[in-house]
């Protein structure tokens, strides 16, 4: 948006983007036959006139030009190049030109219910929106769930190892390759990111492997849970540390409310210690079970910090890797961590030829693949640590279905755990869902505020 304003002989032109704003000033003669600046603004109707920014335009430009972060502006970490960290000085090139129309009553009541439109408009298409990726985002934790149920009953009917179901899993995932072809897209990533891509490919696959090896050594209830807890508080501070990404007050009660739940579903019952029967075992092979559960809690640490690593790595290329791409990325990386794994471990490679194994095995291919659709999809329009936070559903939901299908009984803090993680992602979802009124009714005002009034 440019507007004139004059000021005895000095013309004031003042342009207004979501983010930064500038004004320079040039002298003018009052009466010069020949003004130096001629400038058009649309009128409600004209081509041009609907690209006034949008309310979520302006939300943003109330929360990034705030005194602090402008202070903190300066201070860059090394690592935030590779992540794609916000640099002021190179995208407000890119960002658009706000245009609105000239001083004059008529002329800003005219301008303020063309914006009134477009900020209902907006607003019903943004709710919209916001509604499908967080139903997505559910979904997708709901498809995780019934993959941990899958892996489990694989292995314990059938003998599957874990590491060789993720390798057969990601041979079919192979596939995907036929849908960025058909998108005339490169199937390693556009020019410039093909690295990025990598990167997260190898990030996202090292994650599954660590997660499917400590399924050998501790509980697959235990590694799972701890594996979610692990990678909601690492993506939180990753995102904070190399996007520059903060949690609001809100968002960060309710995740840390599911990783309390998530901490008391560790909890063992009063005779549990995490090496089986105690009275069962020798002197001598304590402390083996001892470092064989210490590697396995390892493994599902590290599991949760390059999950992490790989939803800051895929929030920060911003839209410009489509999800199947992302697909056959992970697909390929994890062909070859899952076949380095299991030589490293030496799992071999058991198979049934059974009609219910591979219809297990396309099940759990094909919930795998819808939960990752989902959370990729969810990655380009919410918080890393708040999409990991909500995927932390897929334990009550495994739960539920582990007592259905395998009669599993879970323990008293595996309950109370996964009733406060249901209730948190609940909360989070609602407040996502539901915002309030006075906050968006005070930022429409604040917005109409400034197109109708000079800037001074």
């Amino acid at each position: 948006m440019e507007s004139t304003h004059l000021l005895g002989s000095s013309k004031k032109r003042v342009k207004i983007h979501p983010h930064t704003v500038t004004a320079k000033y040039a002298t003018q003669a009052p009466f010069s036959p020949k003004p130096g600046v001629h400038t058009h603004f649309p009128q409600p109707g004209d081509e041009g006139y609907d690209d006034a920014p949008s309310f979520e335009d302006f939300g943003s430009f109330l929360e990034e030009s705030s005194d602090r972060k402008k202070l903190t502006e300066g201070r860059k970490w090394p690592c935030r190049t590779l992540f794609g960290g916000k640099d002021k000085s190179k995208d407000a090139s890119h960002k658009p030109t706000v245009v609105g129309m000239e001083g004059g009553d008529g002329g800003v009541k005219g301008t303020g219910r063309g914006v009134g439109e477009q900020l209902a408009s907006f607003g019903q298409a943004s709710v919209s929106a916001s509604r499908l990726t967080w139903v997505g985002v559910l979904a997708a934790a709901a498809a995780n769930g019934c993959v941990m149920v899958l892996t489990r009953l694989a292995a314990e009917r059938f003998g599957l190892g874990p590491l060789f179901l993720l390798l057969v899993r990601s041979v079919l995932q192979l596939l995907s390759l036929a849908v960025p072809l058909q998108q005339g897209e490169h199937p390693l990533g556009p020019e410039g990111f093909r690295l990025r891509v990598a990167l997260f490919g190898f990030a996202y696959s090292l994650s599954l492997c660590c997660t499917y090896s400590s399924l050998s050594f501790i509980s697959p209830d235990d590694a799972t849970v701890f594996w979610r807890l692990a990678t909601t508080a690492l993506s939180a501070t990753l995102a904070f540390l190399l996007l520059e990404e903060r949690l609001g007050l809100a968002d960060g009660a309710a995740v840390a409310a599911g990783v309390c739940g998530l901490g008391l579903a560790l909890v063992p019952d009063a005779g549990e210690t995490g090496l089986g029967a105690p009275e069962r075992l020798g002197s001598s092979e304590v402390p083996v079970m001892f470092w064989r559960s210490a590697f396995g809690w390892s493994l599902s640490a590290m599991a949760g910090l390059w999950m992490a690593l790989a939803l800051v790595g895929y929030r920060s290329l911003k839209e410009r890797v489509s999800v199947s791409t992302a697909l056959f990325a992970i697909s390929w990386t994890s062909c070859v961590s899952a076949g380095g794994s299991m030589v490293l471990l030496q799992e071999g490679m058991v198979w049934h030829s059974g009609a219910l194994a591979w219809c297990l095995l396309l099940g759990l291919c094909v919930c795998a693949v819808g939960g990752f659709l989902g959370v990729t999809h969810a990655l380009s329009r919410i918080h890393p640590a708040l999409v990991s936070a909500s995927q932390s559903i897929e334990i009550p939901v495994a739960m539920v279905l582990q007592f259905a299908v395998l009669l599993w009984e879970p323990t008293v803090c595996e309950i109370i755990g996964g009733v406060v993680v249901t209730a948190s992602v609940g909360w989070l979802v609602a407040m996502k869902l539901l915002p309030s009124r006075t906050t968006g009714r005070r930022q429409r005002e604040e917005y109409e505020e400034i197109l109708d009034s000079p800037i001074k």
